[in-house]
């Protein structure tokens, strides 16, 4: 407890410093020189004995007295009146009317003085620790009582927690159960939750065959249970995901924990379990999985196709621009004719990987595998090394194909690029073609009918068995870092799912690999000819003007390549390195330009961006805007009548859209 006070009264400072040396002992001593001050500190402190000096000026101690009886604070604070003169009677009784318990006679004898108020001091000090001590008392109680009713209401929660617990347990896909140690032929005593509508057995069929539950674990998944039983040993707790035979013959993915149960002398007595059916959230992780990868193949592809493309353009842009400056060999031609071919196919691969998380516009044609033979041996054969051989064995007598041309072409690359990673040390690829017919029972998971199978064989290292239903996942492969996107097969996977095919593997390690895509037969019968697309390309419109052209473009190589095949034309071209610099070439003279022909995606400023300020100089000013997205939606609102080439774009196509836009302006003027 705090030290009790004593408040002292007098207007003689030398009195208070008195009763201070006095009483510094006993308590400590608030002094005051007035009532007025001494009523001020009544209201901020509790006292246990108040020594008021009888004559004062303003308010005299009787006076003070009679207003510190009023208040309910200071009501009961014991006042011994000091004085020097008033010594008779009357003054005495009128003194102790107003509240007085004694008197002290100035001078006053200290030990007297300081005997008086220790007694008022002590008086305080048990008053004040009897009613702490019951104040403690009371809250004491109250506490027992909240205690009691918390308990009540717990005990109440802890019932209705039990009651939700046993509804939410019948109603859960789990089971519980406990077992001796041994998974493997453990005797499984199920005590809680839904087992008839888990598995379909009844608890019964599990006491009377110990080895059931053990048996109806998928083959592939025994492992797992057996981990489960060595990881147990090992910690004393343990879990594992498998699939289980219910009894209805299905599958579905069992989620197990398991925990061991010790005796008091600390020694394993038994094992408790739980078994969770966790097959939906499994086929929503697959989901999510397949979504994630999908997903990262659009990032990681979009951001590397507007470059991609850009040089792509400026392949072909300079395959246009030797043509035109030399007069090519024979030979020469066709080297710029298979140049300009796999440029092509680059970006088609970009736009189908840009494509691939969702399903691409394919342009299925009657199609004989016979008619890829130069196309396939001209791209691939300089690409193989002198060690490796391919051997194109596809008769005429296969069936024709409903297939993509283009794409199948693509997948065969793939095909033949892995077969030829897989033989480091040399030897041979062969391609052959096969007719089968299946019928509605078949294991291939495929329609009954006609297919036509493009087989690739190769005698390399071989794929492990555990890894043969994997390598169709995207961005999974078997090559070392660095040497593999593990996007080659999963597109061609793609390719044949969405053709309406398949595709088989198999593989033996250290003899080699086959892999056969399974495409349908055309029901168009008889041979259909095709035009090879190494032939020669078709001519440019024949397209001349003296038309001024604002070029922008961020990609320095694009930019000076689509510039001299505009110049060819007689073009006059006046060239931006990016949308920044082209705002400020049409700020100073936007009447110069008859046409803008600009990238889409520039830093700073878009070709968007670009065109709709051109268009508020002047807005009959056409416009063309070039892109290497695939997605041609991400232009957004771009003005009105403004065209998109994408690219790679060819001559021709390019000088058709300046065709179009320039004939439309023309047709407005009049």
């Amino acid at each position: 407890m705090s030290r009790p006070k004593v408040l002292a009264v007098d207007d003689d400072p030398r009195n208070l410093l008195a009763i201070e040396v006095v009483l510094e002992s006993v308590a400590d001593v608030v002094l005051a020189r007035s009532g007025e001050e001494a009523l001020r500190l009544l209201l901020k402190h509790e006292f246990a004995v108040i020594l008021l000096d009888v004559f004062m000026p303003g308010l005299d101690g009787y006076e003070t007295a009679r207003l510190l009886r009023q208040r309910t604070q200071s009501k009961r604070t014991p006042i011994i009146f000091l004085t020097a003169i008033n010594k008779e009677d009357a003054h005495m009784l009128r003194g102790y009317d107003m509240g007085a318990v004694d008197y002290v006679f100035k001078p006053f004898e200290p030990t007297i003085l300081k005997s008086k108020v220790a007694v008022f001091v002590d008086l305080f000090n048990k008053t004040r620790e009897i009613r702490e001590k019951a104040d403690l008392e009371q809250r004491l109680l109250e506490q027992n009582l909240r205690a009691n009713a918390e308990k009540l209401q717990v005990e109440q929660a802890l019932r209705q927690s039990e009651e939700r617990q046993a509804l939410i347990l019948r109603s859960l896909p789990l089971a519980m159960y406990v077992s001796d140690r041994s998974l493997a032929d453990a005797s499984l005593h199920f005590i809680g939750g839904d087992l008839k509508n888990l598995t379909g057995f009844e608890s019964s069929a599990f006491e009377a065959d110990p080895s059931l539950w053990a048996s109806r674990v998928h083959p592939d998944d025994q492992r797992s249970l057996k981990n489960l039983a060595a990881t147990l040993d090992a910690s004393g707790a343990a879990v594992a995901q498998y699939r289980w035979q219910c009894a209805d013959g299905t599958f579905k993915h069992f989620l197990n924990h398991i925990i061991v149960l010790k005796g008091a002398d600390g020694a394993a007595t038994t094992v408790a379990g739980t078994v969770l059916d966790v097959t939906d959230r499994r086929e929503l992780e697959d989901q999510l999985v397949q979504a994630q990868k999908m997903d990262a193949i659009g990032k990681l592809t979009g951001g590397i196709a507007h470059d991609f493309n850009n040089l792509l353009a400026s392949i072909l842009g300079g395959l246009k621009l030797i043509e035109r400056r030399i007069q090519p060999t024979d030979e020469v031609q066709n080297i710029i004719n298979l140049t300009r071919h796999a440029a092509e196919q680059g970006a088609g691969l970009i736009n189908r990987m840009l494509t691939f998380s969702r399903r691409q516009q394919l342009d299925p044609d009657v199609l004989h595998l016979s008619d890829l033979t130069a196309n396939i041996e001209g791209l691939v054969g300089p690409t193989l090394g002198g060690l490796i051989r391919l051997n194109w064995r596809v008769d005429d007598d296969v069936w024709p194909a409903f297939v993509d041309a283009r794409q199948l072409e693509l997948a065969l690359m793939n095909l033949i690029i892995n077969a030829r990673d897989a033989m480091p040390n040399g030897g041979t690829i062969t391609v052959r073609g096969e007719n089968r017919s299946i019928s509605s029972d078949n294991h291939v998971n495929l329609p009954a009918g006609d297919y036509v199978i493009v087989v690739v064989e190769d005698t390399g290292c071989g794929i492990p068995d555990d890894m043969i239903e994997r390598v169709i996942e995207p961005f999974f492969t078997t090559k070392d870092v660095g040497k593999g996107t593990g996007l080659g097969l999963s597109t061609v996977y793609g390719f044949a799912k969405q053709s309406g095919g398949t595709l088989k593997i198999a593989s033996s390690v250290g003899r080699g690999t086959q892999i056969g895509l399974w495409l349908p037969r055309s029901d168009v019968q008889g041979r259909q000819e095709r035009h090879t697309r190494l032939s020669t390309e078709p001519k440019a419109p024949a397209v001349r003007g003296t038309a001024v052209i604002l070029l922008v473009d961020d990609s320095s190589g694009l930019l000076a390549t689509t510039a001299a095949l505009l110049r060819d034309r007689e073009f006059e071209v006046v060239c931006a390195g990016g949308g920044a610099e082209a705002l400020t070439i049409l700020e100073k003279d936007p009447d110069r330009f008859d046409l803008i022909i600009t990238d889409f995606a520039m830093p700073m400023v878009s070709g968007v961006e670009v065109v709709r300020f051109a268009r508020n100089l002047r807005s009959d000013l056409p416009a063309i805007i070039i892109t290497g997205y695939a997605d041609v939606a991400a232009l957004g609102d771009r003005p009105a009548g403004v065209p998109v080439l994408n690219k790679p774009f060819k001559e021709e196509a390019l000088l058709d859209a300046i065709l179009s836009v320039t004939s439309k302006t023309e047709r407005a003027a009049y």
